[in-house]
């Protein structure tokens, strides 16, 4: 999966989201998200990490994704 994947999705989920993606391995399977939006700042940490997650369920069951770090976007 892209980065450009990833971030698209989730700017259709949170269109008003901060967000700056990295590939932790190169391989396109681990990456790292940092999000900031009115949506997901108000969450606690365990439901934000999970509402993402759930945006790449497909993924996750396929295999095209295996991990995904949730941290919020620091300004």
């Amino acid at each position: 999966m892209k980065t450009e994947e990833l971030e698209s999705r989730i700017l259709k989920a949170f269109p008003d989201a901060q967000v700056a993606i990295f590939d932790s391995n190169g391989r396109g399977d681990h990456f790292e998200i940092r999000i900031s939006s009115d949506q997901i700042n108000i969450m606690p940490r365990i439901q934000r990490h999970q509402t993402i997650l759930k945006l790449f369920d497909k993924e996750f069951k396929s295999g095209e994704l295996h991990a995904l770090s949730v941290k919020p976007f620091e300004l």
